[in-house]
């Protein structure tokens, strides 16, 4: 039996279904000195990195001038490999140059981003090019802005300015995830789990543990992406006891150019808040529409759970002491999705978003009074399709493969066989949040391995993802904890 089929079979069961010290004195002469291509420092000032089952772990600390360049310097290497992604695959889905991008980071989104962010952009940019490779902080900052700008920003540019020819851009579908607490969890605890859906190129790269110990606010512990700030698929934990993590809206439409970027929003309600009300008044605060999504948050300090749809006009939240939230791209809201989507059907039960919500309460239910982090491991890597009812790994299954589906997912703009799906897995209770810690898993949550040659071989209409496509190997679910070497 492969070990998808186990995991899958093991999930039923459970429901009841069948030379350091020198550099730092001298920062510029020693860090130049390196050539790109070496094995990036194990260390730099209070930063650390080192590798385990499949991830980066990556140790921040200091004031924002400081955690970015050890951010920069640490991980150079790979924020040069994740830039190459985000420029070819946005130039291309947009029929944009790199420097729109550059100048949008610049003209638009810089003014609206907080100083400390920008002096954290800022030292990243340094950090990186103390490493000799060229890139500067509007590479940073587009990199940063890699999902809002082309997805969020360009849609609403085009219909602006009447662009002719230009590309239909929908709103991406990305993650499945659910936060329980109460009667439906074991010993009453927050659980929170989460699979990010994203580009297998850009998946093989959303390896990144991030622990950062900010001079000002909360302690956190997040995935992420080389060189951006904050999680990007948003799982994390914080000192002062909350869990957060979300899944996009699909379809939505939206952008106020006078905003603050989603980025900086996402990354300041994660270090500032200390309640899911103080989270929810953060991140809506100077809402630009950027990368609209629902937001499941935990604090393990008062038992309580929530549910924030973050549209740019609607922002209703829900919360529950007692009960659970499922997400997988579907909107909640009747005037949210009349308001700001694209034509979004919550009844069409044959779409990725429903389908895949039918699945997780289903799931949740049967294993209500028992979900615990190994059920929610095992909620990340099922694989039944609810509109057919069989169990085959695909674009409605909660561990998403539309690299295996003839159908691609027509609502997110997503051909047939696209190598887009579920990238990586995270889960975390109420014990392990207390800690500082979360369970997390590379690759496919179900343990299959995507091997890019003999994708490229049998669809060779993705051959211009040659240069950016690599293979996205299966990891084990590893446990991470803040300070840990």
């Amino acid at each position: 039996m492969n070990r998808a089929a186990y995991t899958l079979l093991t999930f039923l069961r459970a429901t009841g279904f069948a030379a350091v010290t020198a550099c730092l004195l001298v920062i510029p002469a020693c860090a130049a000195a390196e050539s790109p291509a070496q094995t990036p420092s194990a260390t730099y000032g209070a930063g650390y990195r080192y590798e385990r089952g499949g991830w980066t772990y990556l140790h921040l600390q200091g004031t924002p001038a400081e955690i970015g360049y050890q951010h920069g310097y640490l991980l150079a290497a790979e924020i040069e490999d994740t830039y190459q992604v985000l420029k070819l695959e946005n130039t291309h889905s947009t029929r944009r140059n790199w420097a729109f991008f550059r100048q949008a980071s610049q003209k638009m989104l810089w003014p609206h981003i907080d100083p400390e962010y920008q002096q954290e952009l800022e030292g990243i940019a340094k950090g990186v090019q103390a490493k000799g490779i060229k890139l500067d902080v509007w590479d940073i900052v587009a990199m940063n802005a890699g999902i809002e700008l082309p997805e969020y920003y360009v849609p609403w540019l085009n219909k602006r300015e009447h662009a002719l020819n230009a590309p239909h851009l929908s709103a991406p579908g990305n993650c499945s995830a659910f936060i329980a607490n109460g009667s439906y969890t074991k010993g009453g605890k927050i659980v929170i789990a989460h699979n990010n859906w994203s580009s297998y190129a850009d998946g093989a790269r959303w390896t990144v543990i991030f622990d950062i110990q900010p001079a000002k606010g909360h302690h956190m512990l997040m995935d992420g992406l080389p060189g951006v700030i904050t999680s990007q698929d948003d799982f994390g934990v914080t000192d002062t006891g909350l869990m957060v993590t979300e899944t996009t809206i699909t379809q939505f439409v939206g952008w106020n150019p006078d905003g603050k970027p989603e980025f900086v929003r996402s990354r300041k309600a994660m270090q500032y808040a200390s309640s899911i009300d103080e989270f929810a008044a953060i991140i809506k605060e100077g809402n630009n529409g950027g990368y609209a999504n629902d937001w499941l948050i935990g604090d393990r300090k008062t038992g309580e759970i929530g549910y924030l749809e973050l549209g740019l006009k609607n922002t209703p939240l829900w919360k529950a002491r007692d009960g659970y939230f499922v997400s997988s791209n579907f909107a909640r809201d009747p005037k949210l999705i009349a308001d700001e989507t694209e034509g979004f059907n919550p009844k069409d039960l044959s779409s990725s978003p429903n389908a895949r919500r039918v699945t997780a309460e289903k799931r949740i239910e049967q294993g209500k009074g028992r979900i615990d982090i190994e059920m929610a491991e095992q909620f990340l890597a099922d694989h039944e399709d609810s509109y057919t009812g069989k169990v085959q790994a695909d674009e409605r299954s909660l561990c998403g493969h539309i690299d295996a589906d003839p159908r691609g997912v027509p609502v997110w703009d997503l051909e047939p066989y696209n190598p887009f799906g579920a990238v990586t897995g995270k889960v975390a209770d109420s014990d392990t949040a207390g800690k500082l810690a979360l369970v997390a898993h590379a690759g496919h949550p179900c343990g299959e391995d995507f091997l890019a040659a003999p994708f490229l071989k049998a669809h060779p209409e993705y051959e211009y993802l040659k240069p950016i496509l690599k293979d996205m190997k299966s990891g084990p679910w590893t446990k991470f904890e803040s300070g840990g070497k």
